[in-house]
């Protein structure tokens, strides 16, 4: 803990100046005692003691001249010092407060009451809480607590209220000291951030527009595919059910199941580019149109790379038909390379695929597709998305709409 102090870099050399100067005020008093005496006798001295009294008081008066000039740089040392503290404590770009074990503001400096638009004797003596908004005063609390109780230096932002009943936003860093008595006290600095927060809010606002933009952008989509071909449409919607589910059952930051989300209602965009006669054909397909169909990831791809998102739409619908060892398609890729959204996406759409009827032929069951799935956990499927899939239908009651 920091001991509180006056102010004065050199505190010690003062000290030893007073100490100096009492001395030279004794040694002043007995020799005007010791000239008085001598006063009272003058007729009686005899010339060489007069002398002698004279070069005593010329020595004592050089010695008064020197104390003096010694106390007018001492004084300018003083005033030295106390423009610095100005500079530094009452000018500094932060604003400051010492405060008691009470929550009283003990010390402020200027900038700190000019952010709040008072004197800087309106706040000294008066609760800190009095300038801090209400909703955001428990904030304040228990960061106090945690400070008081630790002892480890403390953040918070909250809003304080100034004497115009305008609001600011601030960051408070606040440490414990002691002082000159050892009793405990707080000191806080605070920054205002009031442009940052706006900025943030502007931030989050045109987030939050071109999330609409895009989910527009993606209805539009979703709404040609349906057109084209009404059963990839449903097959779509049932595998987001199942694939954001999942997601949110593995853990994934709401961000990017949102992502998850968004690329799964389109991932099969790129179809609506396909003849409908070999979408709906109800016979098996030829080795030429299963060549035909696989373009679509990349077709899908080339028609969303250019969207603007947050997220990584087209490269998501690219991979969801890449496998863990390798043997997917368009690119190969293998394990970690392939994007966690797009493992999910296709266990999801495995499942939902097996699941569902086919205009080719009747649902496989969805016994068939888990029991696919767990053959084939670690090598084609990510084992994490697998298990918890497993566990939605077998432990948790999933149910994929319309199976």
């Amino acid at each position: 803990m920091i001991k509180e102090k006056q102010f004065g870099s050199d505190g010690g050399a003062s000290t030893g100046s007073a100490q100096t100067l009492r001395k030279r005020a004794e040694s002043e008093k007995a020799l005007q005692e010791k000239a008085a005496g001598r006063a009272e006798n003058v007729a009686a001295l005899s010339s060489d003691e007069v002398r002698q009294m004279l070069h005593e008081l010329r020595v004592h008066q050089i010695e008064l001249e020197m104390q003096n000039e010694e106390l007018c740089r001492t004084q300018k040392k003083l005033e030295a010092s106390r423009a610095q503290y100005f500079d530094l404590y009452d000018l500094a770009p932060v604003g400051y407060f010492t405060v008691s074990e009470q929550g009283l503001i003990l010390q402020a400096n200027l900038t700190a009451a000019t952010l709040l638009g008072v004197a800087r004797g309106a706040l000294v003596n008066h609760l800190l809480t009095r300038f801090i908004l209400k909703e955001d005063q428990a904030i304040y609390y228990g960061q106090r607590k945690l400070l008081l109780e630790t002892g480890a230096p403390q953040v918070c932002e909250l809003r304080l209220v100034k004497k115009d009943a305008a609001t600011c936003w601030v960051r408070i860093d606040t440490t414990t000291a002691q002082d000159i008595d050892g009793a405990p006290i707080c000191r806080a600095t605070i920054i205002d951030i009031t442009e940052r927060k706006q900025a943030e809010e502007q931030l989050r606002e045109s987030l939050e527009q071109v999330r609409r933009a895009m989910q527009t952008t993606i209805q539009v989509l979703v709404m040609a595919v349906e057109i084209k071909d009404p059963y990839t449409a449903g097959h779509q919607r049932r595998m987001t059910g199942l694939a954001r589910t999942m997601a949110t059952e593995m853990g994934l930051p709401p961000e990017k199941i949102e992502g998850l989300r968004m690329a799964g209602i389109i991932h099969d965009i790129g179809k609506i580019t396909m003849p409908t006669e070999i979408l709906s054909k109800p016979t098996k397909l030829s080795s030429i149109e299963l060549s035909l169909i696989r373009e679509h990831v990349q077709l899908g791809y080339n028609i969303l790379k250019d969207v603007e998102s947050p997220w990584p739409l087209a490269e998501i619908v690219l991979q969801h038909y890449e496998r863990l060892d390798g043997s997917g398609y368009p690119r190969a890729l293998k394990g970690e390379d392939i994007l966690i959204e797009a493992r999910i996406l296709a266990v999801a759409d495995v499942v939902e695929a097996m699941a569902s009827h086919r205009p080719y032929r009747p649902a496989l069951g969805l016994d068939a597709a888990l029991a696919e799935i767990t053959k084939k956990k670690g090598t084609l499927y990510d084992p994490a998305a697998v298990e918890v899939c497993l566990s939605l239908f077998r432990e948790k009651g999933y149910q994929i709409e319309g199976a």
